[in-house]
Formats: C-alpha cells, structure tokens, sequence
C-alpha cells in the first residue's frame, strides 16, 4: 500500500499547499494522511469567534470539512499554540511526529522548508523543521526507542518534499525559497483544491486573494525533494512517487 504523509502548520495549509497532490495521489489509490500542528487559534481572522478556545473549536470543524474535500484517509490537528512553534521544545516535537510516522508508515512525506513557505511564516518554518527531523529519526532505532513496542518499530520513509513556489508576495519579509525539483500537474483538481480551501470559512477573506493566486499559477503544484532513504543524484520529477517501493 502507498501512503502519502502531508505536515502542516494551521487548517487550510493542506488545501492551499498541497490540496491538488492529496487529491492526485487518492485517485492513484494512495493512502493519504494530514497532521496539522496547531488549530490556527492565532488568526487575524476569527470568523466570529469570541475567544481563541472557539476559534480552535471552529478551526478543526472546518479541518474536518477540507480533509473531506480532499477526499485524506486521515486527518489530525494537535494542540500546539498557534504562532508559538518557535518557542515550543524541538524534541518533544519531533517525537510527537516520529510517533506517527511510525504508525502510518508513509513512504512519501510533504511538508514546508524552512523559509516558511511564500509567507515566510515562523509556524510554517518549523512544522518544517520538526518534519524533517522526524523524516530522519524515525527510522532509528536509537531515537525515541521507548516508541518502539506493541508492534511498532523504526520506519524510514523514502522520500521527502518542501512545498515550494515560483513567486514571491510583495511587501513581505525576503524568503530563499527551495528550488522545484519536481512539478507535479493536478488538472481538474484545481478547482476541489478551491473548494477544500473555500471550507474554511472562517478565514472568507482570504479568499479572493487565495483563488486569484493559484489561477494564476495554474493547474500545478511545485516541490522539492529535500531528502530519500537511498542516495541519488538530483533529477526533474512529474511524480511524487516515483523510484518508490510499495511496502
């Protein structure tokens, strides 16, 4: 069975980053999987919500309702603080990720780099960081061994990718984002990728800018490959998957 892992920071990061591949990939008949860190209980826009508490709650409803869009075999939201990722202890972290690697097993995993993607968003830069880390720890047998019972054991993924685009936003921050190494075509997903997008109401104003930026670039989403279990040379990709072994 291939299974994909996508690692987020806030709702509405798997649909506006990797909303068209999680759709490609389940039609291909991959198992799809999303963890989000935080409920995204920071946001400027609150959607009506009167404390962070209610907008976490609404947050992962709308969560809920994306992953369905994007038809995502798994989805999860954790409970760390919204724009505070910076501050929260790395290895702790990274051994909540290196868990559910384990668990899921996925041969591919997608995630931010650590410019933070376009945004340049600190929370976006280390859900990256925390990523990568757990990329390559999980499949040692000397990190985190305490994981290791119940049928659980080390697993090491295959292939890791950062989000990445060619653009950038104006008035923001400088961002070094990663070169794309692989380009991937999600056609007429285009528009559920929209959608799934479009179910976190509670970020509508958003949503003029969102649509208008991915018509623009088109039926594509870009990504390099930052990491693979084996050692290869760097070649241009039009699949997720490909030099994957089923397992």
């Amino acid at each position: 069975m291939l299974r994909m892992l996508c690692v987020t920071a806030h709702p509405d990061d798997e649909a506006g980053n990797f909303g068209g591949s999680l759709l490609l990939y389940h039609s291909r008949g991959v198992e799809t999987h999303v963890i989000c860190l935080t409920p995204g209980q920071a946001a400027s826009h609150r959607g009506g919500a009167r404390t962070d508490q209610e907008l976490a709650t609404l947050r992962r409803k709308e969560f809920a309702a994306s992953c369905a869009i994007l038809k995502v075999t798994g989805g999860e939201v954790l409970d760390y603080a919204d724009a505070h990722l910076h501050r929260i202890d790395l290895y702790g972290a990274v051994a909540d990720l290196t868990r559910r690697i384990r668990a899921t097993r996925p041969q591919v995993i997608l995630t931010f780099g650590a410019e933070g993607g376009v945004t340049g968003h600190s929370d976006h830069a280390m859900v990256g960081v925390f990523a990568s880390l757990a990329f390559q720890w999980a499949g040692r047998s000397n990190r985190f061994p305490e994981q290791l019972q119940d049928g659980v054991g080390p697993h090491r993924a295959q292939k890791l990718y950062y989000s990445t685009l060619l653009l950038r936003l104006p008035d923001r921050q400088p961002i070094s984002p990663p070169p794309a190494t692989a380009v991937i075509e999600i056609g007429d997903f285009l528009e559920a990728k929209i959608a799934a997008f479009k179910a976190h109401a509670s970020q509508t104003p958003l949503f003029p800018i969102f649509e208008r930026a991915v018509r623009q670039r088109g039926q594509q989403e870009l990504f390099h490959l930052a990491a693979t279990s084996s050692p290869r040379t760097l070649e241009h990709e039009t699949d997720l998957f490909a030099g994957v072994v089923d397992e």
